[in-house]
C-alpha cells in the first residue's frame, strides 16, 4: 500500500493548502485568519462533494478530520490566551 504525503505548498483555492498555511502559521496572531480561511475552503469544498455523484467517503473524512484539528488548534490558542 502506497502512502502519499500531502504538499502544503501554497495553491490559491485549495482546502489542503490553506489547511497546511493554518497548521503551520508561526505569527499566532495570524492564526485566526489562516483558519477561518482554511475553515471556509474545507466547508465549501464539503458542500461540492454533498452533490457529487461518486463516491467521496475518503475526503469527507479527510475533511472533517481537517475541521476537528483546526477547531483543536483554536481551542490550545484560547486557552494559552486565558491563562
Amino acid at each position: 500500500m502506497e502512502i502519499q504525503a500531502t504538499s502544503c505548498q501554497p495553491m490559491r483555492g485549495n482546502w489542503r493548502d490553506l489547511y497546511c498555511a493554518a497548521l503551520f502559521e508561526t505569527d499566532n496572531r495570524r492564526i485566526p485568519a489562516r483558519t477561518a480561511d482554511a475553515e471556509k475552503a474545507i466547508v465549501s469544498r464539503a458542500r461540492e462533494l454533498f452533490s457529487a455523484d461518486r463516491d467521496t467517503i475518503e475526503e469527507d473524512q479527510a475533511l472533517d478530520d481537517a475541521l476537528y484539528a483546526l477547531r483543536a488548534l483554536q481551542s490550545c490558542l484560547s486557552l494559552r490566551a486565558a491563562a
